[in-house]
């Protein structure tokens, strides 16, 4: 039975998609890490709690095959932002996002050293 439920995770796996943009954040890269360390001894693994894990896959089969996406269907293909999901994948992305955390670190770094500096007046009173 331990094979049948290692096959199945196996097949989701290779079904879910990976975002190269979002690498050390994607879902599906860590469903394949989480798979392999459930399942380290392959087909051969013993599992604690089948019943856990047949609901674990279930519930991740319906959101690869988008069981909610068509169920709740979105009226608008944008948010209250009215930003498409194009430019979401874009602002995301792990490189942007250290474009910004950088842009970041160098205002903030000069606001410190700007409040940081002591006048000459005050290094005389010390």
């Amino acid at each position: 039975m331990a094979a049948l439920r290692y096959r199945r995770f196996l097949k989701l796996c290779e079904e879910w998609p990976v975002d190269e943009t979002r690498r050390g954040r994607d879902l599906g890269a860590f469903l394949r890490q989480r798979v392999a360390q459930a399942f380290k001894e392959g087909e051969n693994t013993q599992i604690q709690d089948p019943d856990a894990c047949d609901q674990m896959y279930e519930s991740l089969s319906r959101l690869n095959g988008s069981y909610y996406r068509e169920k709740y269907p979105r009226l608008q293909d944008t948010s209250f932002t009215e930003i498409t999901v194009d430019e979401y994948r874009i602002v995301l992305a792990t490189d942007t996002l250290k474009q910004m955390d950088e842009m970041k670190t160098g205002m903030w770094k000069r606001l410190k050293d700007k409040f940081n500096a002591k006048a000459p007046q005050d290094e005389i009173k010390e």
